[in-house]
């Protein structure tokens, strides 16, 4: 078995340039019920809704080698990281967990969390 990511999206259009353009995931198919995106090898569908209340939490997050740079690229892209009071988090907003795992968190349009990992080595 193969997993495959599912996020909802109330503005598919706005998603789709965010998820293409800006995270920069390939298209692979704009139907009437979602966006399919090839993301870094694992499929990605956004599914189309009328209403969406996003969860106060991560929905899907991504693994990094080098989640600063990663981080950067994004930022220089537009996206706008955020900062939870209750994480010690660094001047990019990424914070170390206690076993050293690097972690920083962003919004897509929808207001779905997203977030980069880097694990140690």
């Amino acid at each position: 078995m193969k997993a495959i990511q599912f996020v909802a999206s109330a503005q598919p259009e706005a998603a789709l340039e965010f998820y293409r353009d800006t995270l920069g995931f390939s298209l692979l198919e704009d139907s009437p019920f979602a966006l399919a995106f090839d993301a870094a090898g694992t499929m990605l569908w956004v599914q189309k809704v009328e209403d969406l209340d996003p969860y106060p939490f991560t929905a899907i997050g991504w693994q990094v080698d080098d989640i600063a740079a990663e981080r950067d690229r994004l930022a220089a892209r537009g996206v706008k990281f955020l900062d939870f009071p209750h994480f010690d988090q660094d001047e990019r907003d990424i914070w170390t967990t206690p076993d050293g795992a690097k972690v920083c968190w962003f919004r897509d349009p929808d207001g779905n969390t997203l977030s980069l990992t880097q694990f140690p080595n």
